[in-house]
């Protein structure tokens, strides 16, 4: 396993991690989710990701009851929380400084561990003023209970903002950003955040798979028992069976065959051409099965083979190459 520095920090993080997303406390049981857990760290994971949302706070806690019962020393791996979605009622969501602090107590508490490595802002606030979360996150980390703090599927702008917020009052600046990025999502990542790579931004990607797109199983038909039948999950739905399904599919189609003459399954291929981006800190890995994880743990491998003449290959397959947009500042 290589490691990478989380953008400009001094925080090195493995270039594979694991995350609970969809996963633990819900899609699997406790004894899978922690044969999963130890089989990422044996192989030299060192980021383990969570938030407060995944299961309702269940992904947490199964999450922390493992990492009690391993008892690995806490100077050994990253764990990390994402604040937003804690609940229903008023102050349960968003980001005010109320939330972002209760939901780090009650994370620190699920988790069992005396401080976070990296909390997430899950998303943006609209109703929340960027400067109160950016003091809210800047006293957590005074107080010692986060490292690092960042951001997930914040716009570049806002993004900038932070930063600039940061910069004008002397605050902790965020330090990672959480996107989704993969072959088929691609133009935030590669064009809209160059001016956040620029104040060292990091990244945790999330979804190198594409949420299973990917891998090739929905290329013939819909596979029964799959994430996308779960609620909350409709927007996949829509991308395997609306209106992108054909371009997706001829686009799987191509990759495939470019896998196959590589002699590597279509999975690691993907996840390597997101590895052998400079811009990536770490991409986060999920699992229903030990055997799943333990084939995409084996991805770094298949980066010499993304020659440049690969990489020219898969440009033409995918056909999707971000357009630089004007900036909006």
């Amino acid at each position: 396993m290589e490691y990478r520095r989380l953008g400009s920090s001094g925080l090195l993080v493995s270039e594979l991690s694991f995350g609970s997303w969809v996963t633990f406390g819900a899609q699997v049981g406790d004894n899978v989710a922690e044969e999963c857990m130890r089989v990422a760290y044996e192989n030299g994971v060192n980021f383990f990701d969570n938030a407060e949302a995944y299961a309702s706070g269940k992904s947490e806690t199964v999450m922390g009851n493992i990492l009690k019962k391993f008892d690995w020393p806490r100077s050994t791996y990253v764990v990390s929380s994402k604040v937003f979605w804690g609940g229903k009622l008023p102050n349960q969501m968003g980001l005010s400084r109320k939330h972002v602090f209760e939901a780090c107590h009650a994370a620190l508490k699920r988790l069992q561990v005396e401080y976070l490595d990296l909390y997430f802002c899950h998303r943006p606030d609209p109703n929340t003023p960027i400067e109160e979360t950016v003091r809210a996150m800047h006293d957590l980390v005074q107080q010692g209970k986060i490292f690092y703090w960042g951001t997930s599927e914040w716009s570049g702008e806002q993004i900038l903002e932070a930063y600039r917020i940061a910069d004008k009052f002397y605050l902790t600046p965020p330090t990672m950003e959480q996107p989704q990025y993969n072959m088929l999502h691609r133009q935030r990542f590669e064009e809209e955040y160059k001016p956040a790579y620029e104040k060292g931004m990091g990244t945790t990607i999330w979804s190198p798979l594409a949420s299973g797109l990917l891998t090739g199983k929905y290329m013939n038909e819909t596979p029964d028992n799959t994430r996308i039948d779960r609620p909350g999950m409709e927007w996949l739905k829509e991308r395997i069976t609306g209106a992108e399904a054909k371009a997706n599919h001829d686009r799987v189609t191509r990759l495939k065959k470019i896998a196959d003459d590589l002699g590597v399954p279509l999975n690691r291929m993907a996840i390597a051409w997101v590895l052998k981006n400079p811009r990536v800190s770490t991409a986060i890995l999920g699992a229903s099965r030990t055997e799943q994880l333990v084939d995409n743990l084996k991805s770094a491998e298949v980066i010499p083979l993304l020659t440049a003449e690969v990489m020219k290959k898969i440009e033409a397959a995918l056909q999707n190459k971000p357009v630089n947009e004007p900036s909006k500042n």
